[in-house]
């Protein structure tokens, strides 16, 4: 276990709407095409499951998951750049399949960048699997980027 999951004043809690200009600090340094705040005011006044990692009081990383009809769907995943590699990512998924299990969801979905290899990695080491390709899903630099969309049965 890293270093950091060991810090004591590492916390996991439940994102609130106050949350938001740290999450888009952490959005905007980590895309380049971030949600925008009111995307993550509606998750939160949806009931969406919205979870952050603080580090005394910095946000360090969040996630946010839809479940209904048995499905759950990961939104948005995302550690802070100075803390990746630290297990907060894997941290945060397991914290969202748990959820998915409470809410009786029997598969859970998420989409990844084709070339996002780390976090395909990690979702891999997780038993996601590989169901698709959504083609041009994502917005990029020079035009569209394709999904690789995966699921884990639960």
């Amino acid at each position: 276990m890293s270093a950091i999951l060991r810090d004591p004043l590492l916390r996991l809690r439940p994102l609130r709407e106050s949350d938001i200009d740290a999450i888009m600090t952490v959005e905007h340094r980590c895309y380049e095409h971030p949600w925008t705040p009111g995307i993550f005011r509606d998750s939160l006044r949806v009931g969406y499951i919205c979870w952050g990692y603080f580090l005394d009081q910095r946000l360090v990383g969040y996630a946010v998951m839809s479940v209904a009809a048995g499905e759950a769907h990961v939104l948005n995943i995302c550690t802070d750049p100075e803390m990746r590699g630290q297990g907060l990512a894997r941290r945060l998924m397991q914290r969202l399949i748990n959820q998915a299990r409470e809410r009786e969801a029997d598969t859970v979905f998420l989409e990844v960048r084709v070339s996002n290899r780390v976090a395909l990695g990690l979702y891999e080491s997780m038993g996601f699997n590989e169901i698709g390709l959504r083609r041009g899903y994502y917005p990029a630099a020079k035009g569209r980027e394709d999904a690789i969309l995966l699921a884990k049965a639960l």
